[in-house]
């Protein structure tokens, strides 16, 4: 599984030596324990499944079964996953599990609202490469439970040609000439533009795809008309400064995507808690 060793490692950082204060506390033979984790403010829950491997890993006899679905809005107080195994594991697993959890549901649910000022248009809303190192498979995941579509997942999947590149290369043409020569096929090419000169030269050139980088609402619906009308198979983004304000608006000039790394970068995480049940008493 690609995602046990992260989680081993996340374990490893919590609970290091050992957890001192449940290793000391609990008897030997303490009989298994349940919870629940209950959420406490609305939003959309994401990453039930990675808790559950997060337990798993630790005993395998934990049993974590949701309540909820992936994807689902949820109301505070909740309960998301009933959970029920050794009492060691459960709370030795209880804070990797929650925190990325919450960081996922957090994800998810301001991606949800980005998504929601999109209804009733034609154009997706896709990520970007602005992630946690080490986090960004899980990411990735979040905003894809938000509603969103993921971008490239790395450097690998495709090319994109942007500002830094034109310069290396001397200009867009001589880019895309170059590395369409090397890249295989059927790897894509979007190119960066951040003026209608740009734009022109990008469309002598054909790539699959061109950005339109922080360019004002009537300079981006010049330049969606420009490709419309000259190369109508090319697909447009719009990227750059994406708020919940400027998401719809940008939205209304026809592009195909916009990209926005606000979902994941200025989400705040979904406040979530576990509570054990306390054992029945003992018939007497």
């Amino acid at each position: 599984m690609v995602l046990d060793p992260l989680l081993q490692a996340w374990l490893l950082e919590d609970i290091g030596r050992g957890d001192r204060t449940t290793q000391s506390l609990l008897l030997a033979h303490t009989p298994p324990a349940k919870a629940e984790w209950v959420v406490k403010e609305a939003g959309v829950i994401a990453g039930l499944s990675v808790a559950a491997r997060v337990f798993h890993l630790l005993n395998s006899k934990v049993e974590f079964l949701p309540t909820v679905e992936e994807s689902q809005w949820c109301e505070p107080k909740q309960v998301v996953a009933q959970i029920t195994g050794p009492l060691d594991a459960l709370l030795m697993g209880e804070r990797v599990a929650l925190n990325l959890t919450m960081r996922l549901s957090g994800i998810a649910t301001l991606t949800h609202k980005y998504v929601q000022q999109l209804v009733g248009l034609p154009v997706q809303l896709v990520d970007t490469r602005k992630t946690t190192p080490g986090l960004r498979l899980l990411e990735k995941y979040a905003t894809q439970v938000g509603g969103a579509r993921n971008h490239r997942m790395g450097l690998d999947d495709a090319v994109m040609i942007k500002d830094n590149h034109i310069a290396a290369a001397g200009s867009i043409g001589e880019a895309i000439r170059r590395i369409r020569a090397q890249i295989p096929y059927p790897l894509t090419i979007e190119v960066e533009t951040e003026t209608i000169t740009q734009v022109r030269e990008a469309l002598q050139h054909q790539p699959n795809i061109i950005m339109l980088d922080n360019m004002p609402l009537d300079l981006m619906r010049e330049a969606v008309q420009l490709i419309r009308t000259d190369q109508p198979h090319i697909k447009i983004e719009a990227s750059g400064n994406i708020t919940l304000d400027t998401l719809r608006p940008v939205a209304e000039t026809g592009v195909d995507y916009i990209s926005t790394s606000a979902p994941i970068t200025r989400s705040s995480w979904l406040d979530l808690s576990m509570k054990l049940t306390p054992p029945s008493p003992n018939p007497q």
